[in-house]
């Protein structure tokens, strides 16, 4: 693992630039005390980086467990009841990689997938742009179509001018300046430029930046505006800022239903972030889905006994990661180390970041997810792979995360039936011969009860006076809907003067008088022809 610091070192450095916002706006979003958001970074780095068998996933708070969280709170009565179910939802997530339910994440097509990471890079760029500009209505967590406030995403875009504060603006155009010369020309000149990531030098030069204008009216930047960590007056209160669970709440039904809620999302989410993670991973690595959720369901018991949000793998902590040249776990864990480090040592000088500055470094990672040229080469791909990955990725801006795969794995379903539909059998027709067309139709490999109507329509549409080959010596395994439809096609055969020519390994039989004879069947079974 060490044979890569070199590599992971600085993409530790962008994660944890990336992460530590997004913590704390998480935490906002949550109506969770700020700290906790920190408390989940550094557990999701640490303790789940160790643990997890990804090379280079990151994981941490969820922007997607936002909503889930706010209402818990509320409904059970405080933090501290609710830790009780966050502990518990890592039990239970425990349990499920104990069952093998990780392999669950394999069953998502792809074109959702890549829908999912585009989602998301348009997301974090829609919704970093009023940061960048000095608006900040939102917490940099939130990412859902419908904000707190009572906006929208695009009514947010439109009330930026009205809102722009000119500091905030200066320093994101620099920070975005910076950046973009450091990765396309500075970073091609020698291996300084390559372990001093710009990223770090973007928010040297904003804090630089914050500290030289405070006592200009044009230029300065308020404190709302800037990384808002909390800060201890001593060690006491800095360990007055965990929360820990009130035990006595776990009898109440209501804690076990949020505990089922939290394991449920928080692992189809990381199963998501896994999938999602292997596809962009230069490398091509592949994570052990169970063991991830061994490390997620340990990280969420931790993170829940010392106060922290729920924990899940994040695509957009991920994809950062991936994008700096992370390339073993070690990326993660110093990320949780350097959050860990810089909370307890410098949070005054972390506290004057400005936002727009980190909103910046947001704005990359989302476009390197969502590159234009991607959505022309998923429309060449044609409408079974388009349709799904559009779907996916208008759901995910118009609604959230979770509703948006939704749909794009509904549709793909949907594209499923129709391939399955169309693709039953084939039908040969032949020219007419004394007197009697001769069409032979092939099943394929496995026919379902999915094939019965495309089968149906095609007998039903058999001419008067055919001679009609039925071929099943490739088909391995025959559903008993469809034998049912023989069944009745050879009773009706007789009265349209169809001739049927069944094909088979078992033989050649003309006209047979039952199918379900012919194949030995029992009632309601189907059968394997292999």
């Amino acid at each position: 693992m060490f044979k890569t610091l070199k590599n992971d070192l600085p993409a530790s450095v962008v994660v944890f630039f990336v992460a530590l916002p997004l913590c704390l706006g998480i935490a906002l979003a949550s109506g969770a005390p700020l700290f906790s958001g920190v408390i989940s970074g550094i557990i999701g780095g640490i303790v789940v980086g160790a643990l997890s068998g990804s090379k280079i996933g990151v994981s941490g708070p969820a922007a997607g467990l936002a909503a889930i969280v706010l209402t818990a709170i509320g409904t059970l009565g405080g933090y501290e009841n609710f830790l009780v179910a966050v502990v518990l939802g890592g039990a239970i997530q425990l349990l499920f990689g104990v069952l093998k339910a990780g392999i669950i994440g394999y069953y998502f097509p792809s074109s959702v997938i890549k829908g999912m990471l585009t989602g998301i890079g348009i997301i974090i760029i829609l919704k970093q742009i009023p940061h960048f500009f000095g608006y900040d209505a939102e917490p940099e967590g939130a990412d859902s179509f419908i904000e707190a406030s009572g906006e929208n995403t695009f009514s947010a875009l439109l009330n930026i001018f009205d809102n722009l504060i000119l500091g905030s603006m200066v320093a994101g155009f620099i920070a975005l300046a910076i950046l973009l010369l450091w990765s396309n020309v500075l970073a091609k000149k020698g291996k300084f430029f390559q372990i001093i990531q710009g990223p770090l030098v973007a928010v040297v030069i904003g804090i630089i930046f914050h500290v030289l204008t405070q006592s200009s009216e044009a230029l300065s930047i308020a404190e709302s505006h800037l990384v808002s960590v909390p800060v201890p007056d001593s060690f006491d209160s800095f360990l007055g800022q965990f929360s820990f669970p009130n035990f006595n709440a776990i009898f109440n039904p209501e804690v076990w239903v949020v505990a089922f809620t939290i394991a449920l999302v928080a692992s189809l989410e990381t199963l998501l972030c896994v999938e999602a993670t292997d596809k962009i991973d230069p490398h091509k690595n592949v994570t052990p889905t169970n063991r991830e959720l061994l490390a997620q369901g340990t990280g969420n018991i931790i993170s829940g006994l010392i106060g922290g949000l729920p924990i899940t793998q994040v695509i957009v902590r991920s994809s950062a990661n991936i994008q700096s040249g992370g390339r073993s776990k070690l990326s993660a864990i110093i990320h949780g180390f350097l959050l860990l480090i810089s909370v307890v040592s410098i949070p005054r000088l972390l506290n004057m970041i400005p936002l727009s500055v980190l909103a910046a470094i947001l704005l990359i990672v989302g476009y390197k997810l969502a590159k234009p040229a991607l959505f022309m080469q998923m429309y060449k791909l044609g409408w079974k792979q388009s349709v799904p990955f559009f779907v996916t990725v208008l759901g995910i801006v118009f609604t959230d995360l979770l509703v948006g795969i939704g749909l794009g794995l509904l549709v793909g379903i949907v594209v499923i039936l129709l391939k399955n539909y169309q693709n039953s059998h084939f039908l040969h027709i032949e020219d007419q011969s004394n007197g009697k067309h001769k069409i032979k139709m092939t099943l394929a490999e496995e026919v379902t009860f999915f094939n019965k109507g495309a089968i149906l329509k095609e007998l039903d549409r058999l001419p008067e006076n055919t001679y009609f080959e039925f071929d099943v010596t490739k088909t391995r395994y025959l559903d008993y809907d469809i034998i049912e439809i023989l069944e009745d096609f050879a009773f009706k055969a007789k009265e349209r003067n169809i001739d049927i020519k069944l094909i088979s390994k078992r033989g050649i039989v003309e006209n047979p008088p039952s199918f379900i004879e012919f194949f030995k069947l029992r009632p309601k079974s189907s059968i394997s022809l292999s």
